[in-house]
């Protein structure tokens, strides 16, 4: 097992290949790549077809080279400036309808692809299965909420798991702030491919919405004159924080499967396998449009064989990685929603129930300081005696922001004094709960 606070990310990193062959891709998808990369982005110089194509000069250069023995490629001559001395290439006649032709099949071009079974290697080296969220971790990406004693307790051991969570209870007590603490949890980073390749198709993995990109690991060995040339990890892959997923209400099924764009003839990687080596939170389970139990039956073989199955437009299927913890949550009765197969299937179920007395008041006080006004004890105090008393004392965590909300804007629009007061709380609270009488 792995901490994550400490665990140097490039101990998992992936190997820079140095040669064409341990790319794992076909010559002719690299060299048709190249083709289409050099005619889109007119690049001649050798450093900035290596850049695009996110390899080293040596790959790089062999690919140029092939090019060259198949009349695609030519030189602009053999020094473009004399000060660096640097040989520039072009397309040929042949190489530019070499490159019309590969576009016409389809639009991609710049880096190349990982592949598919190369991938399954490297998240096995940077699996979340392997990630171990510390309780002081864990506690310090919980600390801005309040939680019944013990759930800490009970959420420490479901996320180091792996398996998949359900948090259920009624709305409004946190279930998503807890979803999003366990993302901030995942404190380290993991390698993501741009783009992977399965049966001569580009997927496309790497989304700038779901990956934040960090900063590359400090390389230990750039002083060690026995280091092979090149970076110290393979650029095909950027390093992110562990990833997150949330959806709520829009899911659907078709959501987790492979996106084929018609109009550049390549895929768009789904949500699950994005989110590889991270979380994937479904909010609000039970508001899609589609049945709950359906959207669980087709998470059971992944949550339980740790692999996917995606389809090609083709109709072939391969299976991809799937390494992800997943955290479903619902304010509905999870027997109400799945069978008792589906609910087997996850692992660990957390109830989220309403605050107590005393809970209410902690959140009171910590939402006041958050918009950094004093909690009035008087205001406090009129809540309790006067206001709850008429709902049977049924706090929610999500009533003091609302509250505390509520009585700022209205001091904002009257300019009056931003502080509490009873006559404003009064007010806001006629918003909180609505008076059914006479409704239709």
């Amino acid at each position: 097992m792995n901490d994550m606070a400490a665990h140097p990310e490039h101990s998992f990193a992936p190997r820079a290949p140095l040669r064409l062959e341990e790319t794992g891709l076909e010559l002719v998808l690299m060299r048709d790549i190249l083709l289409k990369t050099m005619f889109r982005r007119s690049l001649t110089s050798m450093l900035d077809i290596a850049n695009a194509l996110c390899v080293t000069p040596p790959i790089a250069t062999e690919l140029v080279e092939a090019g060259r023995t198949d009349n695609l490629i030519e030189t602009l001559g053999s020094i473009a400036t004399a000060s660096s001395g640097e040989v520039r290439y072009q397309l040929t006649e042949s190489g530019k309808a070499r490159a019309l032709d590969a576009l016409a099949q389809s639009e991609y071009y710049g880096a190349l692809p990982v592949p598919l079974e190369d991938y399954w290697k490297q998240t096995a080296r940077q699996s979340i299965g392997d990630a171990v969220i510390t309780q002081e971790r864990l506690e310090n990406s919980m600390s801005h909420l309040v939680l019944p004693a013990g759930m800490l307790d009970q959420l420490g051991p479901a996320v180091n798991s792996g398996r998949s969570v359900l948090l259920y209870g009624p709305p409004g007590n946190g279930k998503s702030s807890i979803s999003n603490g366990i993302r901030d949890a995942l404190g380290d980073s993991i390698y993501v491919p741009r783009f992977l390749e399965f049966s001569g198709q580009v997927i496309s993995v790497y989304d700038p919405i779901v990956h934040t990109l960090t900063k590359a690991p400090s390389d230990d060995l750039n002083n060690n004159p026995l280091r092979r040339p090149g970076p110290h990890y393979d650029q095909r892959y950027v390093l992110c924080r562990r990833p997150s997923v949330m959806t709520g209400g829009e899911l659907t099924l078709e959501m987790l499967d492979l996106n084929y764009n018609k109009v550049s003839r390549t895929y768009q990687a789904p949500l699950q396998l994005k989110a590889t080596g991270g979380v994937f939170i479904v909010d609000d389970l039970g508001r899609q449009q589609e049945p709950p139990q359906a959207l669980i039956n087709r998470w059971i073989v992944p949550m339980e064989s740790s692999f996917d199955i995606l389809s090609l437009q083709s109709g072939q299927k391969f299976m991809v990685p799937f390494d992800t913890l997943v955290v479903f949550s619902t304010n509905f009765l999870p027997t109400e929603m799945f069978d008792g197969a589906a609910l087997r299937r996850i692992y660990y179920k957390i109830k989220v129930g309403n605050p107590d007395r005393d809970d209410f008041i902690k959140v009171f006080i910590k939402t006041a300081r958050h918009y950094k006004l004093k909690p009035e004890e008087d205001v406090l105090t009129h809540l309790l005696k006067n206001k709850y008393p008429e709902v049977d004392n049924h706090f929610a965590s999500y009533h003091a922001p609302f509250l505390i909300d509520q009585m700022l804007s209205i001091a904002d629009y009257e300019g009056l004094e931003r502080k509490m007061t009873i006559e404003l709380v009064d007010r806001a609270w006629e918003n909180l709960f609505l008076d059914e009488e006479g409704a239709v």
